[in-house]
């Protein structure tokens, strides 16, 4: 019965592969940068800060508009008498007017001085299209460090199903072992009950992390926006040496303080967060604008007729300056640069809550990956010692001087070890990845 169960598992297992098509990290990365829906509205919204700044350029420019008009009226009278001044009665007859009138105009205005507020809005405008710029850059490198999370946890969990399907194949063929031998004599009936509660617990655990499995990997599809009930295999990026040289991936981590400048010249956050406070400070200035006089001008022409033919017989031109001097505003003004002082007061603050969180993240950010790189050498060493150590009971337990309990004991622990190494390893390249995002590095343009 445990034969057909173990066959069948690996039946549904080999299945499950050949049908599978491969996703490898740059090709999800590259669908994630394409499909993700707040990037796209990203992507749309620059459009927008392109156009305000468009708009904010042409408060610079005279503005000119055209009009014309046509009018027709018919006054129809039935007549009747009339007394005139001297008291005679006259009879009015019946009349019929008909009249026309066409006419044609042009004409706008400029404005020649507001306080600076028009080449401040300007300003703000261009700083507020570079801090969206920078923004939309920073979220294509959270996108491809969240999807390559993601595709890291999917094989991190199709890894530990490998080393269940080898702990189950291993504790099937124990188990077949031991009941020859119970057969034969040489060993107690309540070692096969042992191993055959062993290969139970294999069997079901391998069930269990072939759940863990889909659930990841339905996160990383449904991230990207594929369809989950397709079946994918995931094309692993590492190396696949059991001892990785951890040396290698520490290069360009060093000095704290020089990793912080860094982030500070790098991150796109940051700078986009410099460029909303200097945002900040062109709207004190616009709000400023108010306390100065302004001054417009006007211009335009018209000309009118009864007939199109004699439309321009007649030209009216006209120009005008409009000088504005404020008074009193009700407190307006004064309502309005309170406002934008306080604006820029608090995106100074988060400025600077934005650069102590880059050094927090910086610093724990190396830390947690140096601590990584540790655990992930203990963990080589240990898989080694587990398997050396599972053999020599496998091989005392062969010659009658071992019991079945360290058998069974040391094959845990060799599983274990297995997958406390697989966790160190992906837990080590996820965590420089997310350091690389600190740093400001992470690279995203190869993926569009």
């Amino acid at each position: 019965m445990r034969k057909f169960l173990l066959l069948f598992l690996s039946l549904i297992f080999s299945l499950c592969l050949s049908a599978q098509t491969k996703l490898s990290l740059d090709e999800a990365v590259s669908i994630a940068l394409q499909r993700n829906p707040a990037l796209i509205k990203s992507k749309n919204n620059i459009e927008s800060y392109k156009s305000s700044l468009r708009s904010a350029y042409g408060d610079l420019i005279p503005s000119l508009g055209a009009n014309g008009s046509w009018n027709w009226s018919k006054t129809t009278d039935a007549g009747g008498t009339q007394t005139d001044y001297f008291g005679n009665i006259v009879q009015i007859p019946a009349s019929e007017y008909d009249s026309r009138s066409y006419s044609l105009s042009a004409g706008g205005g400029v404005t020649l001085f507001d306080g600076l507020s028009n080449w401040a809005n300007i300003s703000q405008k261009d700083n507020q299209l570079e801090s969206a710029k920078y923004s939309l850059e920073k979220l294509k490198q959270d996108i491809v460090l969240q999807t390559t999370d993601l595709f890291y946890s999917a094989l991190n969990e199709a890894e530990l199903l490998k080393v269940r399907q080898d702990n189950l194949q291993y504790n099937q063929k124990l188990f077949e072992t031991i009941q020859e031998r119970n057969r034969l004599g040489a060993v107690a009936l309540a070692d096969v009950y042992a191993q055959q509660v062993q290969l139970g617990n294999a069997q079901l655990l391998l069930i269990q992390q072939q759940n863990v499995f889909e659930n990841a990997k339905s996160s990383l599809l449904n991230y990207l926006a594929l369809d989950v009930l397709e079946e994918y295999d995931f094309v692993n990026p590492l190396p696949a040496d059991k001892i990785i040289e951890t040396s290698s991936y520490m290069q360009g981590f060093g000095d704290i303080q020089d990793m912080v400048n860094q982030a500070f010249i790098n991150r796109l956050d940051y700078k986009s967060q410099n460029l909303n406070y200097e945002s900040s400070l062109n709207g004190i200035t616009i709000a400023r604008g108010g306390i100065f006089p302004s001054l417009t001008g006007s211009y335009g022409f018209s000309t009118s007729a009864t007939r199109p033919s004699d439309l321009f017989d007649r030209k009216v031109w006209s120009f005008g300056l409009n000088l504005r001097l404020p008074i009193f505003s009700n407190f307006n003004t004064d309502n309005a640069i309170q406002f934008a002082e306080v604006q820029a007061q608090n995106t100074k603050e988060d400025l600077s809550a934005l650069e102590r969180q880059i050094k927090i993240e910086v610093k724990q950010g190396y830390l947690d990956l140096v601590a990584a790189q540790k655990g992930l050498e203990v963990s080589q060493e240990n898989v080694k010692s587990a398997e050396e150590n599972r053999r020599v009971n496998n091989e005392r337990y062969s010659l009658g001087s071992g019991t079945i309990l360290d058998v069974l004991q040391s094959d845990r622990d060799y599983t274990q070890a297995q997958q406390d190494n697989i966790n160190a390893k992906f837990l080590f390249y996820r965590l420089r990845d997310r350091l690389l995002n600190y740093l400001g590095k992470l690279e995203y343009n190869k993926f569009e």
